[in-house]
C-alpha cells in the first residue's frame, strides 16, 4: 500500500483530481490510501472526490483540521494556511503509517513512483529536491535569512517523502510555532522556510529533474543550445511535473509547454 498525502483548500480541488488521475494512470497496479488534510472543503465535494477516488479502486481518507492550528502563520500570495498542515500532519495520521508521500495538487505524475517511494532514508526525515536551477543564486541569501551556514540547499516542500516513525520523534509543533513567532517578517515561502530552517540537516537530496520538475524551468532551457533534459527525456525520466509559481496551466492563459501533461491527464 502506498499512501499519498495532499493538503488543500476547495479551490484546489479540480487540479487534485487531475493529479490524482495521473497518478492512478500510470501506475496501475498499485494501491493506494490517499489521505487529504482541510479545513474549508464543503462535504459535497469530499462526497464527489470520494466517489471519483474509488472509480479507480483506491481510498480517501479525510482529515479535517481545525484552522486555528495555524491561524497566526503568514499567508500572502497564492498560498493559503493549509500548506502548514504537512508540517503538523503526522499528529493526524495513523500512528501505524511507518511513511507517506505528500504532493502538492499542482502535480502531474507521468512515470510509476514506487521506487522513489520505497527510498531508503538513510535515518533522514524527509527526502526531497532543491530547484537547483532557481535556488544556486538564493542559496547565500536563504543561508543567512535562515540563519542555517551549513545547509546542504534549500528544499521545494511540493515532493516531500515523510518518515513518519522518525518524524514523530523529532518533529515537534511548539518548535514549529516558536519559529514562525520569531521570524515572520522573514519568511518569503512560509511552510518551504520552516522546514528548511528546522530540519535542513535532516533532509536527504534526491535529482529535482527526476522527482520534482520545476515546470517553469523547461521554458528556459529549451531555448539553450544543447539543452539537456529535453521533452524525450523528461517523458522517460520524470516521475513528478510541478507547476510552480502563480501561473497554472488550468488557466486559460497558460503558454507552458509541459501543460499538456495536465491537459492529457484532464481529459482522460
Amino acid at each position: 500500500m502506498i499512501n499519498i498525502l495532499v493538503t488543500l483548500n476547495s479551490n484546489y480541488i479540480p487540479p487534485l483530481k487531475v493529479m490524482l488521475n495521473s497518478l492512478f494512470q500510470n501506475n496501475i497496479e498499485e494501491k493506494f490510501s490517499i489521505y487529504i488534510m482541510y479545513s474549508n472543503i464543503s462535504d459535497q465535494d469530499l462526497h464527489e472526490l470520494d466517489q471519483f477516488v474509488k472509480r479507480h479502486n483506491q481510498s480517501l481518507y479525510p482529515i479535517y483540521v481545525d484552522p486555528k492550528l495555524f491561524e497566526d502563520a503568514p499567508v500572502f500570495r497564492h498560498y493559503t494556511s493549509e500548506m502548514y498542515y504537512r508540517l503538523a500532519s503526522h499528529q493526524f495520521l495513523p500512528d501505524d503509517l511507518d511513511r507517506i508521500l505528500y504532493l502538492d495538487p499542482d502535480i502531474v505524475v507521468i512515470n510509476p513512483i514506487k521506487d522513489f517511494y520505497y527510498s531508503d532514508f538513510e535515518n533522514c526525515l524527509f527526502i526531497a529536491s532543491e530547484h537547483t536551477h532557481s535556488t544556486k543564486v538564493a542559496n547565500l541569501f536563504n543561508k543567512l535569512r535562515l540563519k542555517t551556514p551549513n545547509a546542504k540547499g534549500y528544499f521545494n516542500t511540493g515532493v516531500l517523502l515523510m518518515n513518519l516513525e522518525r518524524i514523530r520523534k523529532e518533529v515537534k509543533l511548539e518548535d514549529i510555532y516558536a519559529f514562525i513567532n520569531e521570524n515572520r517578517l522573514k519568511l518569503v515561502l512560509p511552510d518551504q522556510d520552516v522546514l528548511n530552517a528546522l530540519y535542513w540537516d535532516k533532509i536527504k537530496p534526491v535529482d529535482c529533474y527526476r522527482y520534482n520538475y520545476d515546470a517553469r524551468y523547461y521554458e528556459i532551457i529549451k531555448l539553450l543550445p544543447n539543452a539537456k533534459h529535453g521533452m524525450e527525456w523528461i517523458k522517460e525520466n520524470t516521475v513528478f511535473i510541478h507547476y510552480c509559481g502563480k501561473d497554472k496551466p488550468w488557466q486559460k492563459n497558460y503558454k507552458g509547454e509541459l501543460g499538456a501533461f495536465y491537459k492529457k491527464y484532464e481529459i482522460l
